[in-house]
């Protein structure tokens, strides 16, 4: 159990489905008061539901004023997890580049914004940003994906870094394949990577519970990343090597 989550407000945006109802159910569970965001208001109402939370449906760019006049003028914990899984290329367009780089980053960024103030003063937050294993390592096709991604990550890593000597935990998930609708809709790229070692959701929220106590910035839900991780860093080229032939099999089999 954590401590701190017992009564906290809680915010989980993109909680109409996956794994932000995973963390949804699982911090309502541990005593939470939870505010469930989703742009679809009727998945937020059913999720609100279920667990005794607040719907705030909307666009997660826009949530944290009203989520934190629903829990009565304090957030605790704020989960970034919606997301937009853009595939393509450097080609896929650049409403397509700008809509993943609104969703993926600057969501995340703003709500930082309004959630500082405040947390700065009390000498307390908690930010739990949904990356994704694509933004420490990449995705084949899905070009802007993997760089949003990527700058969520850094992101995160950068709050952490900042704020840490002044009471703000930060937390990057960085799953691989999840059961979820955004894994379904993946196509055959998600077929061959994430298919084969996907996990459920609720699995995720484990992770992250686990991770949360023992204060950790990096959650793992595939502890195999680890490895990919290191491997990355340390032989770019063997690395890039493989991958690319991951890229030829995908190739292979469209």
């Amino acid at each position: 159990m954590v401590e701190a989550v017992q009564n906290a407000g809680v915010v989980v945006t993109g909680a109409g489905g996956g794994i932000g109802a995973a963390l949804a159910r699982r911090f309502a569970a541990e005593g939470a008061r939870v505010v469930v965001n989703d742009l679809d208001a009727g998945k937020a109402e059913a999720v609100a539901g279920e667990i005794g939370g607040i719907a705030v449906p909307g666009d997660a760019s826009a949530t944290v004023a009203e989520a934190r006049d629903a829990l009565g003028g304090t957030i605790d914990v704020y989960c970034a997890n919606a997301g937009l899984a853009s595939g393509g290329s450097e080609a896929a367009g650049e409403e397509v580049w700008a809509r993943a780089w609104d969703v993926n980053v600057m969501a995340h960024v703003r709500a930082a914004e309004e959630l500082l103030p405040a947390w700065l003063e009390r000498g307390s937050g908690r930010f739990v940003s949904t990356v994704s294993a694509a933004g420490l390592l990449t995705m084949i096709g899905a070009a802007p994906y993997s760089v949003t991604k990527h700058g969520a990550y850094a992101f995160a890593e950068w709050l952490s870094l900042t704020y840490r000597h002044r009471g703000i935990k930060v937390h990057a998930i960085c799953p691989q394949g999840v059961r979820t609708d955004m894994l379904a809709g993946a196509g055959s790229a998600g077929d061959l990577v994430l298919q084969p070692t996907a996990i459920e959701p609720e699995s995720v929220a484990d992770a992250l519970f686990k991770g949360m106590a023992e204060d950790r910035f990096l959650i793992l839900p595939h502890p195999e990343v680890a490895g990919y991780y290191q491997a990355r860093a340390a032989h770019p080229d063997r690395w890039l090597t493989n991958m690319n032939h991951i890229q030829r099999t995908w190739e292979e089999t469209r």
